[in-house]
């Protein structure tokens, strides 16, 4: 008994340092190739070769395949809030018109979303693996919706403490803005189809629409 709990005590912690770092980011890329090869059954030696490392460093940086598979999955579903949609959300709370630049963040965001093959795949296999795995779930789901998208957190936040939005449960907001924007696209995409571009571009605008109608601050907006 004291040396299983002083083996917890004294947990592992992962390698620290720009060399770990990059072995790391290594690590994840040949694990999202292999994920999206042969799906969830690739061996841990698999992807430790494909990302020119030991298994033994693999498990040192992650521990478990369910942990690497969902670092995988995080770093995928954040990918279309990069680049141009992380810089078109970070503008909207000095934007001048907030409903003409969120519905144009909107469109670069869902873009982002729609062209990106491998995060609709990878987010199809999460689905498909989930009855085996349940702990990825709780995994994913212990870090909260503002912890995996933070630049949509980070817009959300600005727009309520310059007072243009009034949003008492941020969490709760940005599954709302996702339910909008991007999960229709995700819906369609795990049956094999896809929204047109004219049923895109009016659920973006509706959805904004909606989105700014309910956070509106109260009284009047000069």
């Amino acid at each position: 008994m004291t040396t299983q709990s002083s083996r917890r005590g004294n947990a592992k912690q992962p390698p620290g340092g720009p060399r770990a770092e990059a072995k790391r980011r290594a690590i994840v890329e040949a694990a999202r190739e292999a994920f999206l090869r042969e799906g969830f059954g690739v061996g841990m030696d698999a992807i430790a070769a494909e990302a020119g490392v030991s298994k033994v460093t693999v498990y040192n940086h992650f521990g478990s395949k369910e942990a690497l598979f969902t670092a995988v999955i995080a770093g995928a579903l954040d990918e279309p809030l990069g680049g141009p949609s992380a810089a078109a959300l970070a503008g909207l709370a000095d934007a001048d018109d907030l409903r003409t630049a969120f519905v144009e963040a909107a469109r670069t965001w869902v873009a982002a979303v729609r062209d990106n093959a491998d995060v609709i795949a990878l987010r199809n296999l999460v689905a498909a693996e989930l009855h085996r795995f349940p702990k990825l779930a709780d995994a994913w789901q212990g870090h909260g919706p503002e912890g995996h998208h933070p630049a949509v957190a980070d817009a959300l936040r600005a727009l309520t403490d310059r007072g243009r939005l009034t949003i008492p449960d941020l969490e709760t907001a940005i599954i709302q803005l996702y339910a909008l924007l991007v999960f229709p696209h995700l819906v369609f995409s795990s049956y094999g189809t896809a929204i047109d571009d004219r049923g895109t571009d009016r659920l973006i605008t509706s959805g904004v629409d909606m989105f700014l109608g309910h956070y509106a601050p109260a009284g009047p907006t000069g």
